[in-house]
């Protein structure tokens, strides 16, 4: 009897074994154990250096037109391996970015379903996890129609979270700092008005969500390599904290149409003991490809300027006429009534020009330079804009050659207002005519409720049209800067021109009422993470009302920390976002962004906190030139600024533009002093920041 306890036990025991599976990361910190629990239902679990992180929490699908992925798996094959490489990216915050994990693939069968298997493939790096499903080509498995993803991260307790309400069809909202339990309580607060808008949840958020646990450990949750399958979203159980993924679904309610081979994005857990650890994460953009582009010599960083803040503060109108109905192709504009604020016409564009080729700047953005924005918005019109139709005013032929004279680029504008079919239908016209008149970017946008109507922004059809738009630009050599459109997940490295996104609360809004004061100290930790903002910084004139009398609203900073955010909110195109007259009254804060790289060797991270600062140094590429920018929320402080990142033996000059003695953002946000110090390895530098305020150098 003993004898046959003993064998059982050993039988057990093995069983055991082959199903649970474990790997550490290289440097032995994190630790991920998966294995099948109960009918055979996949699980994971995550340790940071014997801390644990995510509980066992469950892994699956569930279908619509065949037996779900959910159980009834056995583990039929695991494979372990290691990977180690550095890659130099086309664009960004190192020239070498080292991609460094231990993986695990683990195949599993259904035996119930005709042997038909899946398999889940684990990446375990330094900085955190990544695993994606996978559904290789098989004879039981070809089409499938996913009804939800039901992937868990089960958290330890009630962290502190910094959130957005999860929402279809919109990032622009203000993010919301709480513990998880509170978020049901201040959701409906939290979802603020906005032109296009889908909520799913009172528990529901958006990725990346970052998270700090009461002992200490940054987590931050979302997504790499979205392509062909629907953006997750994060709904909670705040009794339990765990966090389920939730795809946003299309006009019929599915979530996402497979056909093997195939597989999902992957699924990202970064972590770490200091809040620096997440901003220095490359984790996303190691788990996408490498770039599909054999020439990369067209894709270039861009510093730019353009027609553009003055409508936002209502200066000025995208519009040409008062008309409130126009048809394109039938309006006869020649024949119409100009409303003598069209901000797009060829003598003010021609003044941008002139101030971008004095100031060394790489191109002008334009818009409201094309037809039909009357009545652009609110109309779900189909036939809303062609694309290559100017205003009357507007002489595309002599800003082309005039800009050209200058040594500046024109940066196209595509506002689709939601209507992708019209901009599929018209884009390769659309980019033909780009090349013809001389753009070699554009910035699109996605504003209002989508056509195909029922269909969301970030929805499995929506994901597949950004990277189409992407794709296409490449074949004319045109970079793309999509606004309104799904949030980063590390794609640019594998289509670099892709330099820009705004899929976030960006500074439009601070004409809007105005974005709270911690706003861009937790950008980076959160939207930042899949990859650059097009934030359009530099807003010097914090009043909107000198603009236009009738905006009151007011931008919560202080210039200092508008020249701060070229360096705290990476982007490889960098936009000066004020008046050039603005400009011209305080040009020695403007020799800042004058000066300031678009493109960096190195980052270094020298203090940070989400929702309270940051603290950058960058070396712009190729060149031995040093920026640190320092921000705040609204609480002043003092900076502890170190340089033993230069090299040693050596002194530079910086020049430090800082907060006034009297600034803060709401009483005297123009304060500033500007003064030059030397510098060397071992130096310290203890500077104080206002209320919203921050610090920027320049080192040479």
């Amino acid at each position: 009897m003993r004898r046959s306890i003993l064998v059982a036990a050993f039988m057990l025991h093995a069983v055991l074994f082959v199903q649970a599976q474990e790997i550490t990361s290289p440097d032995k910190n994190l630790t991920l154990k998966f294995e099948l629990q109960g009918n055979g239902v996949p699980t994971y679990q995550l340790h940071y250096k014997q801390r644990e992180v995510i509980r066992p929490s469950k892994l699956g699908l569930e279908t619509k037109d065949v037996p779900s992925f959910l159980d009834g798996f056995t583990i039929s094959k695991t494979e372990q391996s290691t990977f180690d490489e550095s890659w130099n990216p086309v664009w960004g915050e190192e020239r070498t970015i080292r991609n460094h994990y231990n993986e695990l693939l683990v195949t599993l069968t259904q035996k119930a379903v005709q042997d038909r298997y899946i398999r889940i493939r684990f990446r375990l790096f330094n900085d955190g996890l990544g695993f994606r499903y996978e559904f290789p080509s098989q004879k039981n498995l070809n089409y499938f129609i996913i009804k939800e993803e039901h992937t868990q991260f089960a958290l330890t307790g009630d962290h502190k979270a910094f959130w957005l309400p999860g929402d279809f069809d919109t990032q622009e909202y203000e993010t919301v700092t709480s513990n998880l339990s509170e978020i049901r309580g201040k959701m409906k607060a939290a979802v603020t008005p906005n032109v296009s808008q889908t909520t799913f949840s009172p528990t529901g958020v958006q990725t990346p969500l970052m998270l700090k646990s009461k002992d200490g450990l940054y987590i931050n949750i979302h997504e790499a390599a979205l392509i062909d399958y629907s953006c997750m979203s994060l709904n909670l159980d705040d009794k339990n904290f765990v966090l389920e993924s939730f795809l946003t679904p299309d006009a019929i309610g599915d979530k996402g149409y497979m056909q093997a081979p195939t597989q999902s994005p992957w699924r990202t857990v970064i972590v770490s003991d200091k809040a620096a650890g997440i901003l220095e994460s490359r984790l996303i953009l190691n788990l996408n490809e490498p770039t599909k582009y054999k020439d990369v010599s067209w894709i270039k960083p861009i510093k730019y300027v353009g027609v553009w803040w003055e409508m936002i503060t209502g200066k000025s109108t995208w519009a040409y006429t008062d008309l409130e109905n126009v048809q394109l192709g039938i309006t006869d504009y020649s024949k119409t009534k100009p409303n003598g604020k069209h901000g797009a016409n060829t003598q003010h564009v021609k003044e941008y020009i002139d101030f971008a080729a004095k100031n060394g700047f790489d191109a002008v953005l334009v818009e409201g330079w094309n037809q039909g924005w009357e009545d652009w918005f609110g109309k779900t019109k189909d036939f809303v804009f062609d694309f290559v139709t100017p205003y009357p005013d507007f002489d595309v032929k002599e800003l082309h050659r005039y800009a050209a004279e200058k040594g500046v680029k024109i940066i196209m504008h595509h506002e689709t207002s939601g209507s992708v079919r019209n901009y599929e239908r018209h884009l390769d016209t659309a980019y033909k005519f780009m090349v013809e008149n001389g753009y070699n970017a554009v910035k699109s946008g996605y504003v209002g409720q989508i056509i195909p109507r029922g269909e969301h922004h970030y929805g499995q059809w929506l994901v597949n049209h950004y990277l189409y738009d992407i794709t296409k630009a490449a074949e004319y050599k045109i970079m793309v800067n999509a606004h309104e459109a799904i949030r980063p997940t590390g794609l640019c490295r594998t289509y670099p021109n892709l330099i820009g996104n705004e899929a976030a609360r960006g500074t439009e809004y601070e004409a809007f009422g105005g974005n709270n004061p911690d706003h861009t100290t937790i950008l980076p930790f959160t939207r930042l993470m899949g990859g650059p903002m097009d934030y359009t910084p530099g807003i010097f004139e914090t009043q909107c009302s000198v603009y236009n009398p009738e905006n009151k609203s007011f931008v919560h900073t202080t210039l200092v920390h508008q020249l701060a955010l070229y360096v705290t909110m990476y982007s490889p195109l960098q936009m000066a976002a004020d008046l050039p007259e603005t400009y011209n009254k305080y040009m020695d804060a403007f020799q800042f962004i004058k000066d300031v790289a678009v493109d960096w060797d190195e980052s270094h991270i020298l203090e940070a906190e989400p929702g309270d600062y940051i603290t950058i140094a960058r070396k712009a590429k190729n060149k031995e030139e040093w920026y640190i920018g320092s921000i705040t929320d609204e609480n002043p402080r003092v900076a502890n600024i170190t340089f033993e990142y230069l090299p040693k033996g050596k002194t530079y000059e910086a020049t430090v533009y800082a907060d006034g003695k009297d600034a803060s953002y709401d009483k005297n946000p123009k304060s500033y002093a500007i003064r030059k110090i030397k510098v060397t390895s071992k130096t310290i530098l203890k500077q104080p920041v206002a209320s919203g305020g921050g610090m920027a150098i320049s080192i040479k």
